[in-house]
């Protein structure tokens, strides 16, 4: 029996649970914590606990979110009571909907304060209480070990996600003889016979079938053997939005992505199809069209989900079957099965693959810069497993379309759309994986929510290339806005600093691409750079999306 406080149980606890990476924003309200973090690192140069400081809590939470995504367990974000949580509540809503097993650690006013409205007094149940899979105030230091070990194991099982743990700051300073508590191993589902056999029938008498890929803990396994079974029996596979990365994109049988910015053809082919599988993830808003995929229906077209969280299963929708077990498991059982062959399904497939492959291939632009191209140089340039990270805006359709993933781990974005959140999340893989190709994709409009955070870059020395695709607008709103109220826009042009002189500001080095041929030189220098870089490149405004141009002038051309 050791007597510690309750700051150092919760740290010891999180190492005992295999968490050894985390970030912050300091605060009183935890610093036991951090002394205790202090304590078990020891001044080593090889840190028990590697912890990052942001300079923004929203930055601080979204770099732990994506670890989580990229390990597949949770990684933690300490921040203070009041405006630290609420800083760091955007990182929680995105981990919430995308499946992302994080913890989320907030330092609470003392006990005896409560319920008098005391300095950032907030009760963090009705906060977070519909973006989190469970709140937990730890209000004793005795039970630190066991409420870690609650939180890791809610945060992991099903539909994985956040779970916020409050601790006052006066229970953490307060002694316990209490241990570490490991959180039980978590069993995934296998999937009855019966079940994988009607799934097997389904497939094998469609003639139009869609399977759509994507959701938590998919591992390169499932990857590997759901695309063994889809190439062996002419099945088109279609990765949910931003789930790109669990099918290698080069297969036959990969035939794009639903979500925003898809290929029309696609998305008109899923109303087509006799079959539609969803194979590990919900079918959400964004990927079925705002559920007009689902909801509308034609007579005869039957909808199958694939997934270990039962209650998921009717969470969007009401489909015909459920297959309860993990994705992983059912991609091993159908691995090695054979349909009958079938003409119409192989040439539905065909057709399917076709038309991915035109969508992919860059269009003309009439500006000097073609976004598309750059995007595709970086595919040609970067090896497999280089990480790719977006936020939210129009500039992610380019990245969505041009960039070609081909291994499970490489894309890190937000599904809940949240702006941001791309160069934290590829602090947080160069941090986790050093020597991995990481690259950032920003729109001027989403790098200035989180452009700050270069200083932890160059501080952290973490090797990022970040591109800046600069259009001096929020452009997805004024697409919108465009379509809605043309000829009015009104609140959407952005005045930018010089991002080559930001970035070089904070120590990182910096290129300027204004054409498109100048972007491989740029690009060969960055990837060289011993620490994080920055290039802008700079747009034609005009220039919406991929496939549309403003009629309008923006407003630096009138």
């Amino acid at each position: 029996m050791t007597s510690r406080t309750g700051g150092q149980l919760l740290v010891d606890s999180l190492l005992a649970n295999g968490i050894t990476f985390g970030t912050c924003v300091p605060g009183e309200s935890f610093l036991a914590i951090l002394d205790a973090i202090y304590a078990v690192n020891g001044g080593s140069g090889d840190p028990a606990f590697r912890l990052i400081t942001a300079r923004h809590e929203a930055a601080a939470a979204n770099m732990a979110e994506a670890a989580g995504k990229l390990e597949g367990r949770p990684s933690v974000c300490f921040v203070t009571r009041g405006p630290g949580a609420m800083h760091a509540a955007i990182a929680v809503h995105t981990a919430y909907q995308d499946g992302t097993p994080m913890l989320l650690v907030v330092g609470q006013i003392a006990r005896d304060l409560r319920g008098r409205e005391a300095f950032q007094e907030m009760d963090y149940a009705a906060v977070f209480g519909t973006t989190t899979k469970r709140v937990i105030e730890i209000d004793h230091a005795a039970r630190v070990g066991e409420q870690v070990a609650r939180a890791v194991y809610v945060a992991t099982s099903g539909w994985p996600g956040p779970v916020v743990l409050v601790v006052p700051e006066d229970m953490l300073t307060e002694l316990t003889d209490s241990e570490p508590v490991v959180a039980p191993a978590q069993s995934h589902p296998l999937a009855a016979p019966a079940a994988v056999d009607d799934l097997l029938h389904r497939l094998a008498t469609a003639e139009r079938p869609l399977v759509v890929t994507g959701g938590p803990r998919w591992s390169s396994g499932t990857s590997r053997n759901l695309q063994t079974f889809a190439e062996a029996n002419s099945l088109p596979l279609a990765a949910g939005f931003r789930w790109q990365d669990t099918v290698d994109n080069r297969s036959d049988s990969y035939v794009g992505y639903l979500g925003l910015g898809c290929s029309p053809e696609l998305r008109a082919r899923a109303q087509e199809a006799d079959l539609i599988v969803g194979f590990g993830g919900r079918l959400d808003d964004p990927t079925t069209d705002g559920y007009a995929m689902v909801d509308g229906r034609a007579p005869g077209q039957a909808v199958v989900l694939v997934g270990e969280e039962p209650a998921d299963a009717v969470t969007t929708m009401i489909p015909d079957a459920v297959l309860t077990a993990s994705a992983d498991a059912v991609a091993a059982q159908l691995a090695g099965c054979t349909l009958p062959r079938s003409p119409a399904r192989q040439a539905w497939t065909e057709r399917l693959r076709s038309e991915h492959l035109r969508f992919s291939e860059p269009p003309e632009s009439a500006g000097t810069v073609n976004v598309a191209e750059i995007v595709r140089h970086v595919r040609a340039t970067v090896p497999d497993n280089a990480i790719v990270t977006t936020g939210a805006g129009n500039y992610t359709v380019w990245v969505q379309r041009f960039f070609q993933f081909r291994e499970r781990g490489t894309q890190l974005a937000p599904r809940n759309g949240a702006m941001g959140y791309g160069y934290p999340a590829a602090l947080s893989a160069a941090a986790i994986r050093p020597g991995t190709p990481v690259i950032a994709f920003a729109g001027d409009g989403c790098l200035l929510m989180s452009g700050s955070e270069i200083a932890t870059a160059v501080r952290e020395r973490l090797r990022v290339v970040l591109i800046v695709i600069n259009n001096g607008m929020f452009a997805t709103i004024r697409m919108h806005q465009e379509r809605a109220y043309p000829g009015r826009p009104i609140a959407t042009d952005l005045t930018n600093p010089d991002f080559t002189a930001y970035g070089s500001s904070f120590g990182a080095a910096t290129f300027l691409v204004e054409s498109t041929d100048q972007f491989a030189e740029a690009f060969q220098a960055a990837l060289a750079h011993d620490g994080p870089t920055l290039i802008e490149v700079r747009t034609d405004p005009r220039q919406i999306t991929p496939d549309r141009r403003l009629a309008t002038p923006t407003k630096e051309q009138q």
